[in-house]
């Protein structure tokens, strides 16, 4: 009976963790740059979480501060807790002149956090599709776009961010890279799709759950039948 108990044990804690995901995929499907989870699970049934960094739609908003990268790459921004990596290209000048994310996180370029040194409203600030920064016209620095060759070993972090669990000397300078000024990359979330997933999650939970309850009712009568002969 123990044996017959934890097939549907654990079929529902797996279910249960695609319906987390599944939940959070959701609820963050407008968000700027968000990559959405996947849950997979080894031979002894633990569950991994990994992010699917496809890209998502881009859209055009002609904010020149808005920037969408290609498929490739990630953005680096300069955290209290340190590095950290994004696809979120939002990006707003702070009231010190430094170019930052929507948390105030300065946006690495290659010569460091972009500092423009101006809070001039009239100040003309581009970016080219090589990711260079212009200001007035002339080259500031270009951003420093990065990606790795395991991806697995980057984690969110909260925020739209990622931490990248391994060693950052992995980090990956891109060539030629190209970027999309007054774009953002929307979310690579299908929101149909997650909701097709969602209601057949939820399914396969409640029957899980039903041959939980008909296993304990089976064991509590043969329990009694039992006591009754004794």
């Amino acid at each position: 009976m123990i044996l017959e108990m934890t097939r549907p044990t654990q079929g529902g804690l797996r279910q249960e963790r695609k319906l987390e995901a599944v939940s959070n995929n959701l609820a963050n499907a407008s968000s700027i740059g968000f990559k959405k989870d996947v849950v997979s699970f080894d031979k002894a049934f633990r569950a991994r979480v990994d992010q699917d960094f496809t890209q998502g739609n881009v859209i055009k908003t002609d904010n020149p501060l808005d920037v969408a990268l290609g498929p490739q790459g990630l953005f680096k921004v300069e955290t209290p807790d340190g590095i950290k990596y994004t696809r979120n290209g939002n990006f707003s000048l702070s009231s010190e002149g430094i170019l930052v994310d929507k948390n105030g996180n300065p946006l690495m370029g290659q010569g460091g956090a972009v500092f423009m040194d101006t809070v001039d409203p009239n100040t003309s600030v581009n970016i080219n599709e090589y990711g260079q920064i212009f200001l007035n016209n002339e080259l500031l620095d270009t951003l420093d776009v990065v990606s790795f060759e395991n991806m697995e070993r980057l984690e969110k972090a909260g925020d739209n961010l990622f931490v990248y669990t391994g060693d950052t000397a992995d980090e990956i300078t891109l060539e030629n890279i190209r970027v999309k000024a007054g774009s953002l990359e929307q979310a690579n979330v299908q929101v149909v799709e997650e909701m097709a997933k969602m209601i057949d999650y939820q399914r396969m939970f409640e029957t899980y759950t039903k041959s939980m309850k008909t296993f304990d009712e089976i064991d509590s009568k043969a329990i009694n039948e039992v006591g009754q002969f004794t």
